[in-house]
């Protein structure tokens, strides 16, 4: 199964992957447009600071997902390769999986009272918070792959 991997040493905190990841998630599909929505779009995607390290909060697609368990509504699932989803019409807002995901990777969307996380762009050839890094912190392929590229670095 392919992931989402975020290699620390590589970002500059620029945070063009949240503006890619809030762009194609808004409705009129512009960055500029996108404040005008409402609901306001939100990033998957999240770029912290700690000193001079930066780190993304993204969903790791835990192969025994607490998120799943704790979903009473069936909105959180597996896909058939293993990633887990959101189904946002199924979702009422009880923000379990909010409070159970060990990577704070799922965000509350208050305007709408449903959660809101990562779903790899699955109609995307390139996801495009990949394609924004300009500083390749951010990597999608297999474990195995990810171990060559950083043993590479």
């Amino acid at each position: 199964m392919q992931k989402l991997f975020f290699i620390s040493k590589h970002c500059d905190g620029c945070q063009a992957c949240e503006a890619a990841c809030l762009e194609k998630h808004s409705q009129s599909q512009s960055l500029f447009m996108s404040k005008l929505e409402r609901p306001s779009p939100q990033p998957r995607i999240r770029v912290r600071q700690s000193g001079n390290q930066y780190w993304a909060t993204i969903c790791q697609h835990c192969t025994d997902s607490m998120c799943v368990r704790a979903c009473m509504t069936g909105a959180m699932k597996f896909s058939p390769m293993g990633e887990v989803f959101h189904n946002p019409d199924k979702c009422v807002g009880c923000w379990m999986c909010i409070m159970v995901c060990p990577f704070g990777a799922i965000a509350s969307r208050s305007e709408i009272k449903k959660a809101s996380k990562c779903d790899l762009c699955k109609d995307e050839k390139t996801l495009p918070c990949v394609a924004s890094c300009s500083q390749q912190a951010l990597f999608y392929g297999t474990p195995e792959e990810y171990e060559m590229k950083v043993a590479g670095d």
